[in-house]
């Protein structure tokens, strides 16, 4: 992908409408779970890679998107020999799992179609291009303060005079606003889909949520790794007595707790590394094209 003026050659969009297509317009046509998967883990290291001192949560989005991808094995079984998935076909099976899985898909696409137009319209215009397009929408408010913090913190970062105290302030409010990104994508577009997972699959998944960011070499794996269980069992235990309740992943209350103390501040540790988040992404991005190079064909 190129740069930002090349994808909208007209002129940048002035309405949400214009700005949805134009995110639209950066997936192709109609294709398989694992090529559209890869295609969105791709669109977000690009946005990462157009400021990375302010969208943190682009990079996140990319590494989460990217994990998706292995959880979406069982439309394998109905791959043809071109690489197709016959998504059709393999809903219609009753095979265990497989809804479960096609959940997740609607996860990963339900969250591009929302906050992608978003950081595109933001890299266009600025906080006060997505202050236009979001003002009026009050269901929106947490997004567009989010875009205004990380837009501030980033001004003064990017400042080669500003003095170090601001530096700090700027960068923890560059992290608010991305942890607030975070939220809004857990609570408003994430939860109602993860209701929906049956209990065989949330407790698979809450014993299967772990992360390590993708890093290389034990020591790093060691230093990055982080696991909802392993949480869930020490510093999540008070949360879970009060509430009467076993931890689950797919609870919001209980994957924020985790995602907030635990997740955000390991990628924090992450980005402080020189190039890691970059190199890191790198991988992701060339684990996905290589996964895309089996053809994926629409059937007639």
């Amino acid at each position: 992908m190129g740069a930002l003026e090349d994808l909208v050659p007209h002129g940048a969009p002035d309405t949400v409408d214009g700005w949805r297509a134009a995110a639209d317009a950066l997936l192709s046509p109609p294709c398989c779970p694992f090529h559209r998967n890869a295609e969105i883990t791709s669109r977000y290291a690009w946005l990462h890679a157009q400021q990375p001192t302010g969208l943190k949560w682009a990079a996140m989005a990319a590494i989460a998107s990217h994990h998706v991808r292995r959880v979406l094995f069982p439309f394998r079984l109905d791959a043809d020999g071109t690489g197709w998935v016959d998504l059709p076909r393999s809903l219609s099976r009753s095979r265990i799992l497989t809804e479960d899985a096609n959940i997740l898909r609607e996860v990963n696409n339900a969250i591009y179609a929302d906050i992608c137009w978003v950081h595109l319209a933001y890299l266009s215009g600025g906080s006060a291009g997505t202050s236009a397009l979001l003002g009026p929408d009050h269901d929106r408010a947490e997004l567009l303060g989010a875009f205004e913090d990380l837009s501030r913190g980033r001004a003064v970062l990017e400042d080669d005079e500003a003095p170090a105290s601001a530096r700090r302030e700027a960068l923890e409010l560059v992290w608010a606003g991305n942890l607030a990104l975070l939220r809004h994508e857990q609570r408003v577009v994430v939860q109602p889909l993860f209701d929906r997972l049956s209990g065989p699959f949330a407790r698979l998944a809450s014993l299967g949520s772990t992360t390590t960011f993708e890093v290389r070499g034990l020591r790093q794996e060691v230093r990055y790794f982080t696991s909802f269980p392993a949480y869930s069992l020490w510093r999540g235990f008070p949360g879970a007595v009060r509430s009467r309740s076993v931890p689950s992943i797919t609870r919001f209350e209980d994957r924020w707790r985790w995602l907030e103390s635990t997740v955000v501040p390991r990628f924090r540790r992450l980005d402080g590394e020189v190039d890691l988040v970059a190199r890191t992404l790198s991988r992701v991005v060339e684990q996905s094209r290589r996964s895309a190079l089996v053809p994926c064909l629409v059937p007639r």
